[in-house]
Parts: C-alpha cells; sequence; structure tokens
C-alpha cells in the first residue's frame, strides 16, 4: 500500500511553505521542483547502485564461508548466520531505496507533464480521455473534447478513474449556476496547493494500473439489503473461550480431554451451520480488500487537506463515517484480513480450529461489509471530484492571466470580452468578442477560406465548456448563464453506414433542435450549415433551421459561404446580425488578422487560393 511521504522525508519541505511558493509563477515554480526532484530521483539511484554491489559483495563472501561450512567443515553453521542477515537487511533497504527513487521520477514525470503544458507542447503527452468519446455526442467530437490535443487532455491530470470519469461528465455535460459557482469556489481555493496535485498523482498512479472501482463498489452493496444476525458474532467468541478454557483445564488442572472434546463437537456443529455463509464472505474479500489497500493511500491524503469552502466541506463530510474518516475504517478491514492471512500458516492452523478463527473473520469481515461497504460508493465518488477538482486548479494555476467567468442564474446570456481559444499557444491567439442575449440571439458569421470563422465557433464553445465545468476561461471577462450546447462543426460521412455528408449533417441539426426541448437554454454552433447540398435548398433549410433556433429562445453562431443566408439577419434583425471575417492580398500571398468585423464580408478568395496553388483560373 502507498502512503502519502513525509514531509520530512529528505528532498522534501513543508507543506505550508510549498503552498506558498505555488502562489508564484508557474514556469519558474514547476522548473524549481522538477529540478529537486530529478536531483532527488538521481540521489536515491546512487544509493541503489551502491546497495547492489554491497548485496553481490555480501552474497559472495557468504558463498566463501558456506564453503568453508560445508565443503571443508572447518566452521560451524552458525558462522552463516551473520551474513544471512546482513544480506535480508540490504534486500529491504534496496526495495525501499528502489521505491523512494521511483516516487521521486513520477513526482519529476508530474512537473515534467506541468512544463510541457505551459511551453505549450502537451498535445499528446498526456490522457486524451479517448475512451469517453462519442459520435453521438452533441459537441464531443466539433469542439475537441477528447483524443490528441484534446481540451480533455489539457485539462486532465487526474489518475483514478473515479477522477477521470467526474472531470469528463463535467466537460460533457451542463451543471446549475449554483453548482457551477461552488466549483469555482473549490477551484479558487485548491489553486495554489501544487503539494496536493502533486501527491494525488503520486498515489493516483497505482490506483490507476490496479483499482476496479465497480467491483469494489459491487462488493460493498452486496449485503446492504441483507444484514446478517448478530448472535453468531456472539456465539463465536463464546465457543473460542470455553474451548481454550477447556485446554487449560485438561493441561493445568486434569479434567481430560472430555470437556474439550464436547466443545470441539459443538465447535464443528456450530460452524457447520454457517459453512456456506463464511465461505461465500471469504471467496470474495481477497481483490476489495487489496482495492482499498491502494485507496486508502489516497483518502488519507485527502483526508489531511484543510479545506474551507461550502463544496470542498462537503466532500469531506461524504468521507465521514459515523465521525471517523474512512481510512480508519479501512485501517481496520485491512487488519481483519491480515489476521485472516494467519490460516494460511501451517503452524497457526490447530490453533486456528480451535478458536474458529476463519469462522469469527469471516463474520467481522460481513459486519464491516454491513456497516461501511455501502459507503464506498460516497468515499470514491467524493474522492473522483476532489481529484477532478484538484485537476481544474491545476489548470487554474498553470493559466493565471484567465479569469473566472460570472455566472448568472437568468439567461440566456453569453457575453464574452477578448475570448481566445484555449487549444491555441497563447502567443498565436487572436481574441475577439461575443456578445448574445435577449436582444441579439445569434450572429451570422461571414468570410473568406481560412479567415477564422470556425476557430470562433470553438473558442465560444471551448470556453463555455470550461466556465459550466466551473474553471477560469481564457477571456478577459465573461458573463454566462447555463446552457446546453449543440454544435455540427466537424461532419464527416460514414461509407459503413451508408450515411452521407448530408445526412449526417441534418442528422446531426436535428440532435441540437431535440435540445430546445429540455430544461435549458441552448447555444448551437452551426458551421458552413447544409453545405453539402445545393445552393437553393441550402438557403430555405439553412434559414428555416436558424429561424427556428431563435424563435425557440436559443443563442447561436453560424457561419456560412453563402452569402444569401446572410439576408436572414435583416429579416430578423436586431435578434440576429451579421458579423463577417476579412482577408486581404499581400505579395501575392492571403493574409489573415482574424478579427471580427460588423456587417457581411464584400469578398471571397476563393479563386486567389486556387491560383496560389497553380490552377489556372480565368
Amino acid at each position: 500500500m502507498i502512503q502519502p511521504e513525509s514531509a520530512a522525508e529528505p528532498g522534501t519541505a513543508t507543506r505550508g511553505a510549498n503552498d506558498r511558493a505555488g502562489e508564484g509563477e508557474p514556469a519558474a515554480e514547476y522548473g524549481r521542483r522538477l529540478t529537486r526532484w530529478k536531483s532527488e530521483a538521481g540521489r536515491w539511484r546512487g544509493h541503489e547502485g551502491w546497495l547492489s554491489h554491497l548485496r553481490l559483495a555480501v552474497f559472495l563472501a557468504g558463498l566463501i564461508l558456506g564453503w568453508f561450512v560445508f565443503g571443508t567443515h572447518d566452521l560451524g553453521a552458525r558462522w552463516l548466520l551473520p551474513p544471512a542477515a546482513l544480506f535480508l537487511s540490504l534486500v529491504i533497504a534496496h526495495d525501499r531505496v528502489i521505491q523512494k527513487r521511483k516516487r521521486a521520477e513520477r513526482r519529476a514525470e508530474f512537473y515534467e507533464g506541468g512544463v510541457a503544458r505551459l511551453e505549450d507542447r502537451w498535445a499528446g503527452l498526456g490522457d486524451g480521455g479517448e475512451g469517453y468519446d462519442d459520435a453521438r455526442h452533441p459537441y464531443a467530437t466539433d469542439l475537441d473534447l477528447f483524443g490528441e490535443g484534446s481540451l480533455f487532455e489539457l485539462v486532465c491530470t487526474a489518475r483514478t478513474p473515479a477522477g477521470r470519469d467526474t472531470l469528463a461528465s463535467w466537460l460533457a455535460g451542463p451543471a446549475s449556476a449554483e453548482e457551477i459557482r461552488a466549483r469555482q469556489e473549490a477551484v479558487m481555493e485548491l489553486r495554489p496547493r501544487l503539494d496536493l496535485r502533486e501527491d494525488l498523482a503520486l498515489l493516483g498512479d497505482e490506483l490507476r494500473s490496479q483499482l476496479s472501482p465497480e467491483a469494489l463498489v459491487h462488493w460493498g452493496s452486496a449485503a446492504a439489503t441483507d444484514a446478517p444476525s448478530p448472535i453468531p458474532r456472539i456465539v463465536a467468541p463464546l465457543l473460542a473461550a470455553l474451548s481454550v478454557a477447556a485446554l487449560a483445564a485438561w493441561i493445568f488442572l486434569g479434567a481430560g480431554p472430555i470437556p474439550l472434546l464436547g466443545t470441539l463437537i459443538v465447535q464443528g456443529l456450530f460452524a457447520s451451520t454457517l459453512r456456506g455463509r463464511v465461505r461465500s464472505v471469504l471467496a470474495g474479500v481477497d481483490g476489495p480488500t487489496r482495492d482499498l489497500a491502494l485507496l486508502r493511500g489516497l483518502l488519507t491524503r485527502l483526508e489531511a487537506e484543510p479545506v474551507e469552502t461550502p463544496r470542498l466541506r462537503e466532500l469531506e463530510a461524504t468521507l465521514r463515517t459515523e465521525g471517523l474518516p474512512p481510512s480508519r475504517r479501512i485501517a481496520q478491514l485491512q487488519r481483519l484480513a491480515d489476521l485472516l492471512d494467519a490460516r494460511r500458516n501451517q503452524f497457526f492452523a490447530p490453533f486456528g480450529l480451535l478458536l474458529l478463527w476463519s469462522t469469527q473473520l469471516a463474520l467481522a469481515l460481513e459486519s464491516w461489509r454491513v456497516h461501511y461497504g455501502p459507503a464506498l460508493a460516497g468515499w470514491l465518488r467524493a474522492a473522483g471530484e476532489m481529484e477532478a477538482l484538484a485537476a481544474l486548479a491545476g489548470y487554474a494555476y498553470e493559466h493565471p492571466r484567465d479569469i473566472f467567468p460570472e455566472i448568472v442564474g437568468e439567461g440566456p446570456v453569453f457575453e464574452g470580452r477578448g475570448l481566445g481559444h484555449p487549444l491555441l499557444p497563447e502567443d498565436r491567439c487572436i481574441r475577439n468578442d461575443l456578445h448574445l442575449g435577449p436582444e441579439t440571439l445569434a450572429l451570422v458569421i461571414s468570410g473568406s477560406n481560412m479567415s477564422g470563422k470556425s476557430t470562433y465557433l470553438r473558442t465560444a464553445g471551448c470556453n463555455a465548456l470550461l466556465a459550466f465545468a466551473g474553471a477560469p476561461v481564457r477571456a478577459e471577462a465573461l458573463r454566462i448563464s447555463p446552457l446546453a450546447i449543440g454544435a455540427s462543426i466537424q461532419i464527416a460521412d460514414n461509407l459503413r453506414e451508408g450515411t452521407s455528408h448530408f445526412y449526417a449533417e441534418i442528422q446531426r441539426l436535428r440532435g441540437v433542435m431535440d435540445l430546445t426541448e429540455g430544461s435549458l437554454p441552448v447555444l448551437f454552433l452551426l458551421d458552413e450549415i447544409l453545405h453539402g447540398t445545393n445552393s437553393h435548398d441550402r438557403r430555405i433549410g439553412a434559414s428555416a433551421v436558424v429561424r427556428q433556433l431563435v424563435e425557440r429562445g436559443s443563442l447561436g453562431l453560424v457561419t456560412t459561404h453563402d452569402l444569401a443566408l446572410s439576408k436572414i439577419a435583416d429579416e430578423l434583425a436586431p435578434r440576429i446580425v451579421n458579423v463577417h471575417f476579412q482577408d486581404h492580398l499581400e505579395d501575392g500571398r492571403m493574409c489573415f488578422d482574424y478579427t471580427l468585423q460588423p456587417g457581411v464580408v464584400s469578398k471571397s478568395n476563393a479563386l486567389e487560393l486556387m491560383r496560389s496553388v497553380g490552377l489556372e483560373v480565368s
């Protein structure tokens, strides 16, 4: 089982000092800690090397002594005891050094990942959450939510399945205004706590590879509605005490074997009535106790973290059962499991029969599961939420210039100033404003190829996802209400299913329209709407879709190459407004400023782009 490393361990600093240091510049702090842990790993690697050589020397010395003991018989066997004891001590010490070296390396890897994110070379190095991707999701594919170079990969430092699941669900679905504000407060409190995120990364590595949350929750809830009678737990120790007393009476008082034989017969009859129950408990206890031993280190670390905000206090309260933290409860289970292992010792087996060892421990394990098993799901959920909040806090720490948006309960509203795409390097990110609300519900965005229309849609969508998850956004200011997002940006045909691009797009548009029947207003993001059909049908169909979405109170952005669609803004003004991105030709090259401007675009660059690649166009 992994336990959090002590602050007194060499190479570590006090927690308070580290958290204060965590309030500095991310790049400088990450660099300092990365250097420290790399140095620490190198130091333990050196210890590991000379311990290996020392073990080999002791082993060779033992072989030489063995020759004199068993070959020439010049020495007695007792001469082998010192090298054997020394070798065993070196094996234990060597293993501890290896573990310290691995922990230092994993801590260094945590900061290497942080440095990579700060230097915008993180894509493909982290967890893309590909398992969460769903082509039928209303925006996951369109907004690059999962996969290499995705928003999830940028934000996620969670290691445990529960933490990853929680973060993915927050990014993949809306939340209430109250919930978002509660997450924001928790993220703000956790933002400077680098030590916590470092420890969670270390502890989570083991959990990620070995923990089975589903099996653990199933084991814990299996006996929740079938509480066993407490009578056997009272009878079993009484019978064991009688057997011990009968044995003592035989040995010390000369009472003979009859009393002992009688108590053993009664014990056997009692145990036979519980045989099926005992076997059922013992058969399924090894996996859960192993998983809980792994989970205990993580829970112990979370329990030790002081919290102030209401959301974190609520999670802290969840991590307590009858006043005790789960780590204490799990320690009780581990002690029972350790005692149970004694039955496998052949020397202890006769005493185990006398004491009804397996029966008593099985009953105790079953009692633990009945009392605390149902709480396992809550412990895992609370730990997952804490880890997800810590991941968002890490994102906030690494983006100190990003702001927490104002979340309003009444809407719909999306008012952003200086919005930038969070997946673009900050020095290449062109910022634009976006103002949608009761008066202006939608923008029709025209512009030439590569001018920035699709990126603008993704900028709005990704910042909304971060805002709803409780994270900061890349903006100078943002005021937003909870919205259900529906997008049609990245559509592809499916040869295997015989689905054309146009059919796939109208299915997606149907899904966006269906969102308007929910409880939240919709933010629609439609890129080159219906460009897979002829211009006549496109103009009529696109106008109808946008008109219906606006009439249902949705907010949104629509990009188009077909300037005829821009006429819908004239028909529904001021609820729909025309804006555009512009370009210009400079020394034979197309140049873009990626700055949103009012009105309809006045020119197209399609022919210029064709000529620039060598196509003759008259």
